[in-house]
């Protein structure tokens, strides 16, 4: 995730989502997260994202959430976050999620996360997409899910 002042997704030339203020969501699943949906990881990050501290106070420090500053989140899909380079010079992507699995998971991601509160802009599944975004900080953090097991 990457907190934004501004961040668009176009499909086409077409704008499919924007938002102002807040945080662009790059997610990908990989093969094993087919039973992710519900299980504690899925629910923590979707309970944290709009709840990380990562914009500034009035004195600078990293005290607000997207909730306290009402940002949104712009929640792009990308498999290539599971590619694999270490062989050859081609990444292969047998590490992510099959093509209907990883769909159905980020359209239920999405809706769980809309349903947390922050208002949810979308890239476009399946398509190509030309990202735009003004990185502000830069703050960038990685979420991965295998880090919320217990």
């Amino acid at each position: 995730m990457q907190r934004v002042k501004w961040a668009r997704v176009k499909v086409d030339s077409l704008v499919a989502g924007e938002i102002e203020n807040g945080l662009m969501v790059l997610i990908g699943f990989s093969a094993r997260d087919t039973d992710l949906p519900g299980q504690r990881p899925w629910k923590t990050i979707i309970a944290k994202l709009p709840r990380l501290r990562v914009f500034s106070d009035d004195l600078g420090n990293l005290n607000l959430s997207l909730k306290d500053v009402q940002g949104r989140i712009l929640l792009i899909p990308q498999f290539t976050l599971y590619a694999d380079c270490r062989k050859g010079r081609r990444p292969g992507f047998s590490g992510s999620a099959p093509y209907d699995v990883a769909r159905d998971l980020f359209e239920r991601f999405a809706a769980d996360l809309a349903r947390e509160g922050p208002g949810v802009a979308l890239g476009v599944f399946g398509a190509e997409m030309e990202v735009e975004l003004n990185n502000f900080g830069p703050v960038t953090i990685m979420l991965d899910s295998d880090d919320f097991f217990c």
